[in-house]
């Protein structure tokens, strides 16, 4: 039995009738966001926003907000994050936010709690197409927007949450929201890009913005010097040493002089660059090498540090963290992947260019890295003559052609190629209709067109429609049959491991994260959290060995939904195959990579099949509620 006299603290708000209630749990029968979440998602189908345990605490990178629900693009259970916006949803005295219902008209969303009163709550009918055209326009201004008419009604600086003009009309759309200073919406927005709950948020509860905030204070779970103490046990360092220590790579990473994720993905990709819809995967190691060097380190990362990582252009989430992995260039953040997906895989190699594309998608409230994905995709269709240009609603073919290719101006002419296309996503009577997912779309053209354009469209599915843009890492976990895809809830490590035991890697990967998501603890955090956290449950709630039970439960009953769908697309096998070779030509010579090799140059499809298969077996072999 828990032994924790404490409970979770969910607000449950129907947003159809406006009605409210709060809801208590026991901290030792659920933990947070994550084991609740799915609890209530199946049995009211809502979208919890939550907090962990450790929201406000002297714990670095324990202010995460988590969102959770039955994704409309996935379609399954799915979990979104976003960085440093729970320390001012704490502060409403809170752990949870759980919406039901659809509001009668599109509405803003207020929550305020000044010290020890009750959650105030109101539902503000707007006119969202009104609404998106103003100021900074889309996401922002909404934003601006709810500050305007309710921020004077807040003692401290709140926070809002934010849905663009693609939550109307796709089913990928994220959420946005950035820190607020004296008043002031700050240009360091962030994200809770993955899942399209933007999507669910504005057309399944009518909701259009959150702003939320409070003077409420919660007693610390522990003083500093217990956490300095703990941490001096199992690591020999203090609190913050350690979390300096393990967040080089987010900060400045003095060996490769860059830092965050896109200094230090790129920095070492060498050969494993991924261009122009994955295309590079069937080039020579040289050619790849090259376009590395004098496109990425000459040009591109080349930019990046000198406009960023030199001048220290750099911010956090919105809570105090060493690892101010928030990279700036004046409004523009810098993150890798969508400005991989939205760079490179598009043919873009400029930082002007790139920016442009990628602020458009942030404007529209995109999911960054999806929207990349289906942009590269149209564009190889469109550059093999596949799918023509006014069939999409556009002018111009991409400039693909790697001889005499102007990493300036054809960077530049791509992106706009890019913003026409996404004005065609979120437009309602667009030539990309989106609203029922880009698989969908994928498999309509490919009956029009002919199924080499699905080949192209690289993309993981799951059930009838579900489907996600894979993180952008060259390996086959990022391609592996999880429940959930499209987070680092996998193994993407570049070695070979031979595919049952990636997919118990898998498992062990997804075990990892889902602790640290339901505690609200960044990943970026991890190489410490991992450990330690579960070890603060016991010694502050008591209940250590519930919360180790409670996340191999929550892992258990999302695997036993996992209605993964063997890869659609050619290219998605060809992924896999070119990486398996590479591990060859790089020098690694084990049977089992032998083997399977000969079996993909005999027989790709069948090899194909069964390399998928035996992942999933490797999967279901460790997140079974009672595992072999």
């Amino acid at each position: 039995m828990p032994t924790s006299k404490q409970q979770l603290k969910a607000l449950m708000f129907d947003a159809a009738t406006g009605f409210y209630r709060m809801q208590r749990y026991r901290v030792g029968d659920f933990f947070g966001p994550v084991d609740l979440g799915i609890h209530l998602a199946f049995k009211h189908n809502t979208l919890t926003i939550g907090a962990g345990l450790f929201a406000g605490s002297v714990f670095p990178g324990s202010n995460r907000l988590i969102f959770s629900g039955i994704s409309p693009c996935w379609h399954g259970f799915y979990i979104s994050s976003m960085g440093g916006a729970a320390l001012v949803f704490d502060n409403l005295g809170i752990n949870m936010l759980s919406i039901m219902g659809k509001a009668p008209t599109p509405s803003l969303l207020y929550l305020n709690r000044s010290h020890g009163e009750e959650i105030e709550m109101e539902l503000l009918p707007v006119a969202p197409e009104v609404l998106w055209c103003q100021g900074r326009t889309g996401v922002y201004a909404v934003m601006e927007e709810a500050l305007r008419i309710f921020g004077p009604r807040y003692e401290k600086d709140p926070r809002v949450l934010a849905v663009g003009p693609a939550s109307s009309t796709t089913d990928f759309a994220a959420i946005a929201s950035a820190p607020v200073k004296k008043g002031v919406l700050t240009y360091v927005d962030t994200w809770a890009g993955r899942g399209g709950f933007g999507s669910k948020l504005f057309q399944e509860h009518g909701i259009i913005g959150i702003i939320y905030g409070g003077t409420h204070i919660t007693e610390d779970v522990l003083d500093r010097s217990v956490a300095d103490e703990w941490f001096k046990n199992k690591f020999n360092q203090r609190m913050a040493a350690k979390d300096m220590e393990v967040t080089t790579k987010y900060r400045y990473d003095p060996k490769l002089k860059t830092g965050g994720t896109f200094g230090v993905n790129y920095a070492g990709m060498d050969g494993d660059i991924l261009a122009f819809n994955y295309r590079t995967i069937g080039w020579t190691l040289e050619e790849r090498r090259d376009l590395h060097q004098r496109f990425i380190l000459d040009h591109y990362l080349k930019q990046f540090n000198e406009e960023t990582i030199i001048p220290k252009q750099q911010s956090t989430c919105g809570e105090p963290c060493a690892a101010v992995c928030k990279k700036m260039h004046g409004k523009f953040k810098k993150d890798y992947e969508p400005y991989q997906t939205m760079g490179p895989l598009c043919g873009i190699f400029d930082q002007r260019a790139a920016e442009q594309l990628n602020h458009e998608a942030d404007r529209l409230g995109l999911d960054g890295i999806s929207a990349g994905g289906i942009l590269a995709w149209l564009m190889d269709c469109m550059d093999e003559g596949l799918i023509e240009p006014h069939e999409l609603g556009v002018e111009a073919k991409p400039r693909w052609d790697m001889q005499g290719f102007d990493v300036v101006k054809d960077s530049m002419h791509n992106a706009k190629l890019g913003i026409a296309l996404l004005e065609q996503m979120v437009s309602p009577c667009g030539k990309i209709p989106l609203q029922f997912g880009a698989r969908k779309f994928a498999r309509r053209l490919a009956r029009e067109k002919g199924k080499q354009v699905l080949d192209r469209f690289v993309s993981i599915g799951f059930a009838r429609q579900g489907w996600v843009v894979p993180n952008q890492y060259w390996t086959p976990g990022v391609f592996s049959p999880m429940a959930i895809m499209g987070k680092y809830y996998m193994y993407y490590g570049r070695d070979f491991l031979e595919p049952r035991e990636l997919g118990r890697e898998n498992a062990r990967r997804m075990l990892k994260e889902l602790s640290l998501d339901n505690l609200g603890v960044c990943r970026f955090h991890r190489a410490w959290a991992e450990q330690l956290m579960p070890e603060a449950v016991e010694n502050i709630f008591g209940c250590g060995e519930e919360f180790t039970r409670s996340i191999n439960m929550t892992a258990s009953r999302i695997t036993s939904r996992n209605a993964s769908v063997f890869w659609e697309s050619e290219r998605n096998i060809d992924m896999v195959h070119t990486f398996l070779k590479n591990k060859k030509q790089e020098g690694l010579d084990s049977k089992e990579l032998n083997q399977w090799i000969e079996f993909f140059d005999r027989d790709k499809h069948a090899a194909a099949y069964e390399f998928w298969y035996e992942i999933h077996k490797g999967v279901h072999e460790m997140l079974r509620e009672y595992p072999v």
